[in-house]
């Protein structure tokens, strides 16, 4: 019995260039692409119809568009997906900002095509302008709330991708939080 290929393996392959690793390698993390997506769409509205798969495959076109990604492990990868399905809702949330607000017509793609309330549109669009703020005085904090919230990666996991102990995790993680509380209540204000 062969074992399973090795994830990070298949990632440097790919990012050498190795087409066969990438069709080896998608199916591996599939699942946790759906993981990713869903954990998503658990913190929206109960109304938003935005699929899961639909959003797995938008971050996958995007996903295998980064051709000078030198990969270096399982979390690096999935914290990337992370960011990129992030930015899949908040441009999909802008959009929808900006028809409410009068905008004119957006192409937008398929897996786009979604109901979302106005008020999570704007929660969302607050979040990110909050991220922006932190990234601006503290980049590590803003890419651990990315990763835990939006990449649904375990502290130890974000400790792997950022480089630094799982007790500095816990405490960006505590501190950007309380931080982002007050800015976002701030912005909706």
């Amino acid at each position: 019995m062969s074992s399973p290929p090795d994830i990070t393996a298949l990632l440097v392959d790919w990012s050498k260039g190795d087409r066969t690793a990438l069709d080896k390698l998608f199916p591996l993390v599939e699942r946790e692409l759906h993981r990713l997506a869903h954990s998503y769409m658990r913190k929206e509205d109960p109304d938003h119809t935005l699929q899961t798969t639909a959003l797995v495959n938008e971050a996958y076109l995007r996903l295998i568009d980064q051709k000078h990604t030198n990969w270096q492990n399982r979390a690096h990868f999935f914290g990337i997906a992370a960011q990129i399905m992030r930015r899949i809702l908040l441009n999909y949330a802008r959009d929808r900002h900006r028809k409410k607000r009068g905008g004119h017509n957006v192409q937008v793609s398929l897996s786009e095509v979604a109901i979302m309330s106005a008020e999570k549109s704007e929660e969302l669009i607050a979040l990110d302008e909050a991220l922006e703020k932190l990234s601006a005085i503290d980049e590590r904090k803003s890419q651990v709330v990315t990763l835990r919230y939006f990449g649904g990666l375990s502290v130890e996991e974000t400790s792997e991708v950022l480089g630094v102990s799982s007790v500095t995790i816990n405490r960006d993680w505590k501190m950007a939080k309380a931080w982002l509380s007050r800015e976002i209540s701030n912005e909706l204000r």
